[in-house]
């Protein structure tokens, strides 16, 4: 018997199936390929009337950008969920425990510097933080943290209540427990709901509860597409042999509990005021942003890469070999099976250039290119007399990451080196873009419920140009930086910029950088104006590494360009005589504001 049946149609496959001569092969599938010989096929309306799975499946579509609005109403529905579960238990006797599923972008250890991306620890960390849920409570479930292994979910002893993942529960995972589905990835991205959709489906025990609540599902999202975000469901249930209940798809509506917030009283006249520079090319009629693939990546002459390290990077003989073994029952109840056999040969290993071509193409998105540089790469190294064929093939993996170190290396010294001729050339500018909507919104919408930040006394904070700041958008470093704004008389307001949605600097790299102040200066003559404008990016101790150096490089050419500008002219537009960004660490961050506002 093969579960998962449609991944065994390959033809190696098909020669190990067949070299165990069996009598009889069944084959379990909810995508069968249509070459199966079907004996049996389930439908999702039987399934559902054997009471195996949760309908309807209720879909939470929020309007905010803040994915913590939407990971805050799944964590007020999973604890309903959980009350009327303790209430259903009190009567039969049933335990059940509704854990919440929580698909997130990033979730390695080296990927927590790119604040992009929604991490695993940033949703963790919310949840204990903010929502009030114990550690214990919380598992992340990945390639490199598997906090669920060996647990029994179903346990009354364990306290799981919330998973976070990002692709590590597509499939095997049945743990009927799980109610709701939190998708925090990209609004654009197509296959964030379809990956996970089934995890959620199958019902406790298998017996419906008559409680509506526990014999549903939830799904919530935030600022996706309505149509598209159906459409997902929709393949996600196809892809688990369950085409035929698309229709139980239920949109709730959405109760946001927010309330909309402006500046402070002596902040109004700033209210579509706030622009601040950017990078931006000239052109015949006029100026426009400069953009990363039109202007910069488009540009780079790939012919100049320097690639002779790779050319010649020593290889070591190593040998592949394919393992085959023969797996049955165990005598041991709690092993279940065992491998008794195993055979090693060794491997056929071969040298594919449209493989090495495809492992490139992120960093070089010219195929024809990437293929040159690889078919390059590759004759180099077979030109070297220590070098065999095979050797380089066994070798493919290790060429192919130290090829995509050097290539994002290069790619970036000349798109460096564009950037600053687009300066030298005066055909890129640093200027005001004032056509758009202001850098810095003048309404923002805020949870009721969500904490105020204060003061360290518990005072209410007073220079934040909005009246209402929230806890929840700090970490605790830039925390303690807004507290210390605030208590500074010399500071006209303090802003946190929200990062993918406020103001950005777009240097030579493809990401934006998103400071996380801004704090203008009083102007000493007129108190109520101001004179100063302090962009600030706050660093921790840990991120002092090369993109940290690369957005220093890009201040310091931005301070540069700034006191070339004489922003005072500017003032319908500018709301400042001059401006200045700081990037500031850790261990130094008071002592450079001091600085700052001597």
């Amino acid at each position: 018997m093969i579960d998962e049946g449609h991944k065994a149609y390959s033809k190696n496959a098909q020669d190990t199936i067949c070299n165990f001569n069996p009598s009889i092969m069944v084959e379990l599938s909810a995508t069968p390929p249509s070459n199966s010989n079907i004996l049996i096929n389930v439908s999702g309306q039987e399934l559902n009337r054997e009471e195996m799975i949760k309908l309807d499946i209720h879909l939470t579509n929020k309007a905010s950008y803040d994915w913590k609005d939407c990971l805050r109403d799944s964590v007020a529905k999973r604890e309903e969920l959980h009350r009327q579960a303790l209430e259903y238990q009190a009567r039969t006797g049933t335990y059940i425990r509704p854990i919440c599923l929580i698909q997130v972008e990033r979730t390695g250890k080296d990927q927590q510097t790119d604040t992009h991306y929604i991490h695993a620890e940033d949703a963790k960390n919310f949840l204990i933080r903010d929502c009030s849920i114990s550690s214990d409570a919380i598992a992340i479930k990945s390639s490199e943290t598997d906090d669920i292994e060996g647990l029994d979910l179903f346990s009354k002893e364990c306290s799981i209540c919330y998973v976070i993942t990002k692709q590590a529960l597509q499939e095997g995972w049945d743990c009927s427990f799980a109610y709701v589905l939190t998708v925090l990835t990209n609004p654009s991205s197509k296959n964030a709901i379809t990956q996970l959709i089934g995890r959620i489906l199958r019902q406790p025990f298998a017996r419906k509860t008559k409680v509506q609540a526990l014999d549903e599902c939830y799904v919530f999202c935030f600022k996706q597409k309505a149509q598209g975000l159906i459409s997902s469901i929709r393949i996600g249930l196809q892809n688990e042999g369950l085409g035929d209940i698309a229709g139980n798809i239920v949109q709730d509506t959405v109760n946001d509990d927010k309330v909309e917030v402006g500046y402070r009283e002596q902040f109004k006249k700033f209210e579509g005021k706030l622009y601040l520079p950017r990078f931006v090319i000239q052109q015949s009629q006029g100026w426009r942003e400069l953009s990363y693939e039109m202007d910069i990546l488009s540009q780079i002459n790939w012919g100049l890469v320097n690639l002779d390290e790779i050319k010649k990077l020593p290889l070591t003989k190593t040998e592949s070999k394919d393992e085959t073994s023969a797996i049955g029952l165990s005598q041991y109840e709690r092993e279940v099976i065992e491998k008794r056999e195993s055979q090693i040969q060794k491997a056929s290993v071969k040298l594919d250039l449209v493989y090495v071509t495809r492992q490139i193409l992120d960093v070089v998105p010219n195929p024809w290119i990437a293929y040159q540089i690889a078919e390059e790469v590759f004759s180099s190294l077979s030109n070297l007399s220590s070098n065999t064929e095979e050797i380089i093939a066994t070798n493919m993996v290790f060429i192919i990451e130290e090829l995509r170190k050097e290539l994002s290396k290069e790619r970036d010294r000349l798109a460096e080196g564009i950037f600053r001729h687009l300066l030298d050339t005066q055909q890129l500018c640093f200027f005001l873009v004032v056509d758009r909507s202001p850098d810095i919104p003048t309404r923002i919408n805020v949870h009721k419920k969500a904490h105020r930040l204060t003061r360290e006394n518990n005072d209410p904070i007073q220079r934040s140009l909005f009246d209402y700041v929230l806890e929840e958008d700090f970490n605790d470093m830039e925390k303690a930086i807004a507290i210390y704004l605030d208590e500074q008389e010399k500071l006209l307001f303090w802003y946190r910029n929200v990062s993918r949605k406020d103001y950005y600097i777009q240097g030579w790299k493809k990401g934006k950088i998103y400071p996380d102040f801004i704090a203008p200066e009083a102007d000493l003559q007129k108190p109520d104006d101001c004179s100063t404008v302090y962009v600030v990016e706050s660093k921790g101790l840990h991120l002092k590494n090369e993109d940290t150096q690369y957005k220093q490089t890009i201040f310091e050419i931005c301070n540069e360009l700034g006191q070339k500008m004489q922003w005072s002219e500017l003032k319908q537009e500018f709301f400042g005589s001059r401006v200045e960004f700081k990037l500031i660490f850790e261990d130094e961050w008071k002592r450079k504001i001091n600085e700052i506002l001597l």
